[in-house]
């Protein structure tokens, strides 16, 4: 699997940073490093509550992440 994850820096300086493969997954953060690494973390959470209930295959997956 490969997640393209979006970011761009609001007006307040806040950066936010959405994977645009799982929906209702993006993240603020202070910097674009850490929006990146809180979407990303939210996202590998997802997709392990899917596989736990069945939702994503169980065979093995390689998830990557790549800058939109």
């Amino acid at each position: 699997m490969l997640f393209t994850v979006e970011t761009e820096q609001e007006t307040d300086g806040r950066w936010i940073a959405e994977i645009i493969e799982v929906p209702g997954v993006l993240k603020y953060g202070n910097t674009r490093i850490d929006a990146v690494a809180q979407a990303e973390a939210l996202a590998l959470r997802v997709m392990a509550e899917r596989i736990e209930h069945g939702e994503q295959p169980v065979e093995p997956i390689e998830i990557r992440f790549k800058a939109a």
